[in-house]
This record gives structure tokens, C-alpha cells and sequence, in this order.
């Protein structure tokens, strides 16, 4: 019997991302028993091993050995690095950064893996790197224009409609019929997971929720229309809510999820509640792919202090949700 078998990406090599990987596969998590793949450098990770002093068995990834008891392999992914520049901004980091998570895309799309894991990458890494995405949801959502950032955690979960967009692009991205669509592919995308189960509670964008059109008119001539047309196709869906309370009605609820109109709208309150263990989903692909909510923390990373907690959620994710694409 084949079990799943879920790719890790070790992410920016001065950030903590390679930390977190090594420290989130230790004995002392409690982490499914299936097999692991990482996706990176043997001299980034024995380096990584070496200065954590952990004893990890990582074999050479051989793709025709077919096993179905659980594993850690390493897939050896060609890469500029010569010597790690850790806690700051480099160009090869940020290749070497994206050629691992592009390996590992690579191998999804082939189904080699049903789920992959990408440790955190600088987006200034990769700009230096003369790359033109701004972060793996951008690269793909290029790929899968039906791809939609979500953010899961025990307590609360947020679906973003716009991301990684300056503010003011973000609002005039806010059209009814744009929102309409974007209800309808979240409400497709969850029922796969879940059918007949979630709710969606839509985020106003102004104040109040625009107080019937005396803080702005948006709610009144985007949002609701939007809202109405989603109801009439079935969808569970209500709103729009004043931003300062719907995530209230969203905690401890984990049937609903709250829709946020731009990044830090949905963010904010999320990272407030779920920094240590959320953990961030992109929908809409044809395999999982999840990853930690926190960046590279440039800051701490030659002090080996980082929290794996939200590397450790997002493989325990990617494995819950990975078995419908065996």
C-alpha cells in the first residue's frame, strides 16, 4: 500500500527556514509516519544539522524505490550557493530559495508528491535574484489562476480576495463582479474538503461596514450585489460585517471563514490569534500545498531559537488534506 508522500522546501538559506524544517522532522514532534522529501542542499542541511545538534537519518531521494513504510530522503536540487549567507539578503540565497520550491512544484505536478510544504523565502531575495513573482501564492496563481490564499488555524480561518498588493491597488480591485466570481471559486474549492459545511462571513471594506452608505459606498454598490447573486447560486454566505467585529463571529467556529477584501484586513487579526501555529493554504491546485504564516526572520537566524510550531501545523495540514489527491 502506498502511503502519501509530502515535499518540504528548506526555503531561504539565511533565513530560518532550513531551522525550522530540520527541528518541525525531530523525533519530538508528533508527525504522521509517512514519507518526507526534502527539497534543498545536503551541505545546507547536514551545515543545519551540525549547528542544532540534531541526529537526523536523511537518505539520498531515489525516484524508483517504491516503499510503503515511512521515510526522510533528500532531493539534491543544483543550486549557485557556495557559502550561506545567513540573516541577511542575498541573490543566490533567493535562487537557491526558488529553484527548491520549484523542484518541488515540478515534482507535484508530476504527482512524485501529493503535498508540498515551502519553508519561508525573502521576497527581496528573489527580486535580487532577478525574479519577477512576489512569493510562491504569485508564482502560482500565474500557473493556476484559480489559486486562493487562505489561512487555517484551531481557532479561525481567513480567505483573502486580493494579496501582496499595494493597498491601493487592492481597493480597486473591489468590483462586484470580480467579488462574485472569487465567492463562488472559495465555495468550490471547500466544498472538495468539506461539502455542505462552511459558512462565509464577508469583511466590509470601510468603517461600520459603510453604515448604508455614509462611510463609503462600496458595501452598497459592490459588496452586497455580490453577496445576493452568491446566496442565489447557494452558497452559505452572509455580510458584509463590519471589519472590527466578523472575526469575533468567526473564533472557535470552524465551520465559518471569514472572507477579508485585502492582506492585512485578513491578516492582522489572524497573526494576532494564530502567529505560533497558523498556517497558510493555497486553494485551487491540482495537489496541497501549505507553509508556515511566519517569514524568514532574518533577526534570529544564527541564533537557532526559531519556533518550528507553525512548520509542524502546516505538514500536519498539508497530510490531512493530501488524501484526496492519492
Amino acid at each position: 500500500m502506498n502511503i502519501p508522500k509530502i515535499g518540504i522546501t528548506l526555503g531561504d538559506p539565511g533565513g530560518i527556514g532550513p531551522e525550522i524544517v530540520l527541528k518541525a522532522l525531530s523525533s519530538k514532534n508528533s508527525l504522521p509516519k509517512i514519507s518526507y522529501i526534502l527539497f534543498g542542499s545536503s551541505q545546507l542541511v547536514e551545515e543545519e544539522k551540525l549547528a542544532l545538534g540534531l541526529e537526523l537519518d536523511i537518505q539520498p531521494f531515489d525516484r524508483t524505490k517504491e516503499t510503503g513504510f515511512p521515510s526522510l530522503s533528500l532531493l539534491e536540487v543544483e543550486n549557485p550557493l557556495k557559502t550561506v549567507k545567513k540573516g541577511s539578503l542575498s541573490k543566490e540565497n533567493g535562487q537557491a530559495s526558488f529553484l527548491f520550491f520549484k523542484q518541488a512544484f515540478e515534482e507535484a505536478k508530476r504527482g512524485t508528491i501529493q503535498a508540498f510544504v515551502t519553508a519561508p523565502i525573502s521576497k527581496q531575495s528573489w527580486k535580487l535574484a532577478g525574479l519577477k513573482w512576489r512569493g510562491h501564492t504569485d508564482f502560482l496563481s500565474q500557473v493556476y489562476p484559480q489559486a486562493i490564499m487562505t489561512f487555517w488555524s484551531e481557532r479561525i480561518k481567513v480567505a483573502l480576495f486580493s494579496h501582496h498588493l499595494p493597498l491601493k491597488d487592492a481597493l480597486e480591485k473591489i468590483k462586484k463582479e470580480d467579488l462574485h466570481d472569487f465567492f463562488l471559486l472559495l465555495h468550490k474549492h471547500m466544498e472538495k474538503i468539506k461539502p455542505e459545511t462552511f459558512h462565509f462571513l464577508v469583511a466590509g471594506l470601510n468603517p461600520h461596514a459603510g453604515e448604508e452608505g455614509l462611510l463609503g459606498s462600496e458595501e452598497e454598490e459592490e459588496i452586497i450585489p455580490a453577496i445576493n447573486h452568491a446566496k442565489k447560486k447557494g452558497m452559505r454566505i452572509s455580510g458584509p460585517f463590519p471589519p472590527d467585529v466578523v472575526f469575533r463571529k468567526a473564533l472557535n467556529h470552524p465551520d465559518k471563514i471569514v472572507i477579508a477584501l485585502y492582506h492585512d484586513q485578513g491578516l492582522i487579526p489572524f497573526k494576532l490569534e494564530a502567529f505560533e501555529k497558523g498556517v497558510n493554504t493555497t486553494l485551487g491546485l491540482p495537489f496541497i500545498r501549505t507553509s508556515p504564516t511566519h517569514g524568514t526572520a532574518f533577526d534570529i537566524a544564527n541564533k537557532r531559537t526559531a519556533n518550528p510550531e507553525s512548520m509542524v501545523e502546516a505538514i500536519k495540514l498539508a497530510y490531512e488534506l493530501s488524501p484526496r489527491f492519492l
